[in-house]
């Protein structure tokens, strides 16, 4: 066999693709040229990986704390939510009929889904004896304006509702702890007093009920709030069902539920002239038809809002 022109010959002793020595991919791995650093190489040691996991909670935390993401539920079974948050796709239309879900009853940890419960002791009064009140600190009141819709609109000249009182304790929906932050407090003057006012009529009658645990209501300035889709303008309000156990902290199910005293809670903010009032399904409350409304992720809680005084 003769050489043309544009042949190339190879050597008796290259060996073909086939013909080449299986190499294990590990070894493969380690021969392969080192790919450019783009940071410093991560430490090692139990000490350094506190100091990342530290780091990680911190940036957490600080998240929380500015997250502007609207909240989505999963419903997990009927007496029970399990809360995360979703960003909402760019321009997507809002609707009145999206709202907020409950209080992140569940969170993940490293053994798995884990219950949480704040460790607020449960209180019990003596029988036949009366909870020593404590007044509230004073409240600035300011003539507000809300502006928008609860779900879209924003807050001017807002009055904080105090963080504790003697008849209520807040809740931190974010952190789920006692108490709530004061710049999540921020409501319409009348949100604020007719709150004030309902608690103390149901605290007063019902002295050995326990206090009412209170969660968000707007932020100072109002607008998108963490873990909700409303509560933009201070007239939105979430109040937590009176628990059987007394424990002052969202239920995590309906059986925890104090029906009769969370229906009487309920009946008084109807009087009070709430605009409308959402309520779980499977709580069983009832009043007037388009004022108490059963609603999902409302299972721990009533989300009781107002008109706009004007």
């Amino acid at each position: 066999m003769g050489w043309h022109r544009d042949e190339e010959w190879f050597d008796i002793d290259v060996l073909w693709f086939r013909e080449q020595p299986r190499v294990p991919f590990r070894a493969f791995a380690v021969a392969l040229p080192a790919l450019p650093s783009f940071s410093s190489p991560a430490e090692t040691g139990l000490a350094a990986s506190r100091s990342r996991r530290l780091a990680a909670q911190a940036a957490r935390k600080r998240r929380l704390a500015t997250r502007t993401a609207p909240a989505v539920a999963l419903v997990v079974g009927s007496a029970s939510m399990l809360s995360y948050s979703a960003l909402r796709p760019a321009g997507a239309a809002r609707s009145a009929l999206q709202e907020d879900p409950p209080s992140l009853s569940f969170r993940f940890g490293f053994k798995g889904i884990e219950i949480s419960e704040t460790p607020v002791p449960p209180w019990h009064a003596a029988p036949g004896s009366r909870e020593r009140r404590q007044t509230f600190p004073a409240v600035e009141w300011h003539r507000a304006t809300s502006v928008g819709l609860p779900y879209g609109g924003h807050l001017v000249g807002g009055t904080q509702f105090p963080v504790a009182g003697g008849d209520w304790v807040t809740w931190n929906p974010a952190t789920d702890s006692v108490p709530n932050e004061p710049h999540r407090l921020y409501g319409n003057e009348r949100t604020v007093r007719t709150l004030i006012s309902v608690i103390g009529a149901y605290r007063a009658s019902h002295p050995d009920a326990p206090r009412v645990v209170v969660g968000d209501l707007s932020f100072r300035d109002g607008g998108r709030m963490d873990q909700h889709v409303s509560h933009q303008n201070g007239l939105d309000v979430d109040v937590y069902y009176p628990r059987r156990d007394r424990h002052l902290s969202a239920p995590i199910a309906t059986s925890q539920v104090d029906h009769a005293l969370a229906q009487d809670l309920l009946d008084r903010f109807v009087a009070a002239g709430a605009q409308v009032i959402f309520v779980g399904f499977g709580t069983g409350l009832r009043g007037p038809s388009g004022v108490v409304v059963p609603y999902p992720n409302h299972e721990n809680h009533m989300h009781v809002r107002f008109a706009d005084p004007g």
